[in-house]
């Protein structure tokens, strides 16, 4: 099976060899911000379940702990991963076919802004301050001016 997904411009492209699982939405306050949006809508696979097979993404550190990658050209959000560990994400709006995958909770929930209301019965979870993934984790972004 392979899963395939990309940018919006066209110049970034993947595929994932293994259908995703884990699917959810990130409301932690460094994914709102990476994808300018209320949360991230991330799904994943193992870092060797993952191909880049048309150009590559620039990468940004959001933290001393990860990185997140995006198409320079066009600014689509497309890729989460840790340092440590053997897991990846990549965006649920970059697959070529998002209906495939199927939500399955909600992480970082402490952050979840106070006038969105979830009403698809998924589990909540806040960030798990122990992932050893997460150990010492520094965050990057600017709390703004």
């Amino acid at each position: 099976m392979t899963v395939t997904g990309g940018c919006q411009c066209g110049r970034v492209r993947y595929a994932l060899s293994a259908k995703p699982k884990g699917t959810h939405f990130c409301h932690c306050r460094m994914c709102q911000r990476a994808a300018g949006n209320v949360f991230a809508g991330l799904t994943g696979v193992k870092k060797d379940e993952l191909s880049w097979t048309k150009g590559e993404p620039a990468f940004y550190r959001s933290s001393n702990v990860a990185q997140r990658g995006f198409c320079r050209d066009c600014g689509t959000p497309l890729y989460f991963g840790y340092d440590k560990g053997n897991w990846n994400c990549v965006t649920i709006g970059s697959l070529d076919h998002p209906e495939e995958v199927a939500l399955e909770t909600h992480y970082g929930v402490e952050s979840k802004l106070p006038w969105l209301q979830l009403c698809d019965g998924m589990p909540e979870h806040e960030s798990d301050a122990s992932d050893p993934r997460a150990t010492g984790m520094t965050s990057n972004q600017s709390e703004g001016a």
